[in-house]
């Protein structure tokens, strides 16, 4: 038997502290904390942010590009286990809200340019 002490190929990560998920968007794995847990409610989708909403879930990066690619793949009726097809608007009008509330509406440095430069001297 072989005993690995660091990761087995180039692409796998060294062991994590918590639970691993893969993201239904892009495929790539990454701590749980890190990814956002969906479920069906009805036949919509929305995020449990707490994490304890019953049944299946599935897990995708707090991206909207993530979403998109889950969306065209069809990956969450498939990794839900759902027949037919499910409603995204809501997830991703909940989505976008979220990712507006951690980022803001724009760069950080926004109107550090419009003012007034005074010479000190």
């Amino acid at each position: 038997m072989v005993h690995r002490t660091g990761p087995a190929s180039p692409h796998e990560s060294a062991p994590a502290n918590g639970p691993v998920r893969t993201c239904v968007g892009c495929r790539d794995r990454a701590l749980a904390g890190e990814l956002l847990r969906v479920v069906k409610s009805g036949g919509e989708l929305a995020l449990d942010l707490r994490r304890s909403l019953p049944g299946r879930g599935a897990w995708v990066h707090p991206d909207l590009g993530c979403l998109s690619k889950a969306e065209r793949r069809r990956a969450f009726a498939r990794s839900l286990r759902a027949s037919g097809e499910l409603d995204t608007g809501r997830l991703q009008a909940q989505l976008e809200a979220l990712v507006h509330r951690t980022t803001g509406t724009g760069s950080s440095r926004a109107g550090l340019d419009e003012r007034k430069q005074v010479d000190p001297s």
